[in-house]
């Protein structure tokens, strides 16, 4: 909730005129709670156009959404407190847009290294029988199974995304942007298209869902030392 009650305090206080994008910004949030302007962050995967049987996909959907509802949503619901203490902002002046690209910047980097990490030791023998052979049992892609995981997965796999945003805090609206970047490059990842170049690995992988995973782990285990193999399912 903006501390400015009309737009002329606003631009009286900024001591120049507002943008357009910042007048919008506060017609839409002149007197919404911050932590509404926060949960804005709940959202939904869309799903892919892959042929898959219809019971996969109901599996795929029920599994995802019961994490979302139970798991990921109720987390986002007492996570505010979180937001306000690392400095996300809601009020004006509105970033510029070098300091939102900037900041995604460091935000993608630092979740892609978190992520590698932690990717890796869940491959690890004790963290795949226990934790990641869930996400491995669509074996076709399908953008939707980004996060179709343990729930386990699902909260340690989201702490990388969170790490950029209070090392380097930022605008709310920069905070959404990342988000909605981050999830629209996992459904990539995971989609199967043609055009999914997001991993080095995936480059060497056709592309037909039916046999991605087969190439992906026989091309795997040739290229790793035997010391470094990890456990495919």
């Amino acid at each position: 909730m903006l501390r400015y009650h009309t737009l002329l305090e606003a631009e009286g206080a900024l001591g120049r005129n507002l943008t357009s994008v910042e007048a919008l910004w506060f017609r839409y949030s002149e007197s919404m709670p911050d932590y509404i302007l926060y949960y804005h962050n709940i959202n939904f995967k869309l799903q892919p156009k892959i042929s898959h049987p219809a019971s996969s996909f109901l599996k795929c959907y029920k599994d995802v959404l019961f994490v979302f509802f139970f798991v990921v949503g109720p987390l986002q619901l007492v996570s505010y407190p979180t937001i306000k203490l690392v400095g996300i902002r809601t009020g004006l002046p509105l970033p510029s847009s070098w300091e939102i690209v900037a900041q995604l910047v460091v935000y993608f980097l630092v979740e892609d290294y978190g992520n590698y990490w932690i990717h890796r030791a869940m491959h690890s023998k004790w963290g795949y029988e226990r934790i990641h052979h869930v996400h491995h049992e669509f074996t076709a892609p399908i953008g939707f199974a980004a996060p179709y995981a343990h729930w386990a997965e699902v909260l340690i796999l989201g702490i990388p995304s969170f790490v950029g945003p209070a090392l380097v805090p930022c605008h709310m609206i920069t905070f959404w942007l990342w988000i909605a970047l981050r999830q629209i490059e996992a459904i990539e990842t995971h989609s199967g298209g043609p055009n999914n170049q997001t991993i080095a690995l995936e480059e060497k992988c056709n592309k037909n869902p039916s046999h991605q995973e087969d190439i992906l782990v026989k091309e795997t285990m040739e290229e790793l030392p035997s010391s470094n193999q990890v456990m495919f399912r």
